[in-house]
């Protein structure tokens, strides 16, 4: 009889809806794994009654920290302050194997800053806390997976954030992921230009001839196990990454890759961090205030973050 794996589940911030997918999801993902919920208890044991939701098949860990009233729906530093204790608890246990991976349950940004957490979300505390040089955000569903050079950043800043360094070190960590993590023989990564047509030979812009390809190149010396291809229109990628020519695609900024994956899969992405030593997914979603609370939230993301953790862990 296959062992459960215990996966550590953060409550992420009060207000949203992150703790009502929790309880929502409880009772079906304690089938295949063991969930280990880092949360307020007495909180967390509120939503699952007032969802009607069966938490007895996982196993809470009480830090008891929510020690003001928090409002669906509304920014707190109280819930800010909470949501970074449990990532930090998840985290500390994962990196001393007590759980095998972790699943995040949203944070909200202004929260955070209101509690004085000087993180923009999840990705870069992560990475300061397991001591992560080199990461990336890949998001996956619907059939596709990609990979994002640049994420949290204004669209104009965008091309001076493009370097060849970096570019690099993103289709090797969806090199990693896609061989090591998965399994795949000889993964086939498609690199998204960044401007139209791919630049069109200098014409719409010299990121490509400038960055990307010289990126692509060096990645192909270097990861000799994948087959990397680009810079492709990014107009065209996804057409082709959805009919099968790519196991994944790396893209240069937020909006080029989430767009397409999101008309792919709204209800059931999954973000997954690549580059730390421990596992860690999360759902494809924000912390939705303005449905915070409304019994409105849809599970659906969280139990594929869950799959897809207890896969990885296997």
């Amino acid at each position: 009889m296959t062992v459960k794996k215990r996966i550590a589940i953060t409550m992420g911030d009060a207000a949203g809806i992150g703790p009502e997918v929790i309880v929502k999801s409880a009772k079906i993902i304690s089938k295949f794994c063991e969930p280990v919920m880092i949360c307020d208890g007495a909180f967390l044991k509120s939503q699952a009654k007032k969802f009607r939701a069966d938490i007895s098949g996982a196993a809470l860990v009480d830090l008891n920290n929510i020690t003001k009233p928090v409002r669906s729906g509304k920014v707190s530093a109280a819930a800010g302050r909470a949501a970074y204790e449990y990532i930090v608890e998840a985290v500390s246990q994962a990196l001393v194997e007590d759980v095998s991976a972790v699943v995040t349950a949203p944070i909200n940004k202004e929260s955070f800053s209101k509690a004085g957490v000087k993180f923009p979300g999840h990705t870069e505390l992560l990475a300061k806390l397991t001591g992560t040089r080199e990461f990336a955000m890949m998001l996956c569903g619907g059939g596709l997976r990609v990979v994002l050079v640049t994420a949290h950043a204004a669209l104009k800043d965008v091309p001076k954030l493009i370097n060849e360094e970096d570019v690099v070190a993103k289709i090797g960590l969806a090199a990693e992921y896609l061989g090591g993590g998965l399994k795949i023989n000889r993964p086939r990564i498609g690199v998204a230009g960044l401007n139209p047509h791919a630049g069109d030979g200098g014409i719409f812009g010299t990121e490509e001839r400038k960055v990307i390809i010289p990126a692509i190149k060096s990645a192909r010396r270097k990861f000799r196990n994948a087959i990397i291809t680009g810079p492709v229109a990014p107009d065209a990628l996804f057409f082709k990454a959805k009919r099968g020519e790519y196991d994944a695609v790396v893209c240069m900024y937020h909006d080029q890759g989430l767009v397409a994956l999101k008309m792919e899969a709204f209800e059931e992405g999954v973000n997954v961090t690549l580059g730390l030593p421990i596992i860690r997914t999360s759902p494809d979603h924000g912390t939705a205030f303005d449905i915070a609370g409304k019994g409105k939230a849809n599970p659906r993301s969280f139990i594929e973050a869950v799959k897809l953790a207890v896969r990885l862990a296997r």
